[in-house]
């Protein structure tokens, strides 16, 4: 790759750049490198990442109408009251 030359850096980010080649204790070079890196690598796990709720919200809508039967059917069954149980 041809080299990258960054002009107009703000302060703020050349001060960044600056400590985390300090705390890997590397060259400006490799600490922009790995500074990309983790930001790419960021994104891509952010975009990869799924959130799973503890709700129903993903069933919604996913059944066919013969299973939705089947599931009131197997319901109905539970709803019915038995006198024998309420004396």
């Amino acid at each position: 790759m041809k080299p990258v030359t960054l002009r107009n850096l703000p302060p703020e980010i050349a001060k960044l750049v600056r400590k985390e080649a300090e705390r890997q204790r590397t060259s400006i070079n490799k600490a922009v490198i790995s500074l990309l890196q983790a930001r790419a690598e960021g994104r891509k796990k952010k975009q990869t990442k799924t959130t799973n709720y503890d709700d129903l919200d993903a069933l919604a809508g996913s059944w066919t109408k013969k299973e939705a039967a089947e599931f009131d059917k197997a319901l109905n069954s539970q709803r019915s009251i038995d006198p024998e149980l309420w004396k």
